[in-house]
């Protein structure tokens, strides 16, 4: 796929990682179509900001997704997480609506 798309690789990581709470970095890299390191990247930086906690179980971790956290950008301020969540869960790949 070329060209731009309407979820960041933030959005689409945090949206893997609530529906599969105890993926592996490697599943999350595979299914959002980046490398593993960059996966990383971005769940430290989810968790940094306070979308995401991990929790150590065993030799995996499972993460859990904050719904309160509104949305970083000025604008989006009014917005939280959970709504994303809401409005993607239904949602199934390649899943096209009118």
């Amino acid at each position: 796929m070329t060209g731009w798309t309407f979820l960041t690789n933030h959005a689409r990581v945090l949206l893997c990682v609530a529906r599969d709470p105890t993926a592996r970095l490697r599943d999350l890299a595979a299914k959002v179509g980046i490398t593993e390191r960059a996966v990383q990247r971005i769940l430290a930086d989810l968790v940094k900001a306070g979308y995401v906690s991990v929790v150590r179980e065993g030799r995996r971790n499972c993460y859990q997704v904050h719904l309160d956290p509104p949305f970083r950008h000025p604008r989006e301020r009014g917005h939280r997480v959970g709504e994303l969540l809401t409005v993607t869960a239904d949602a199934e790949p390649g899943l096209q609506r009118a």
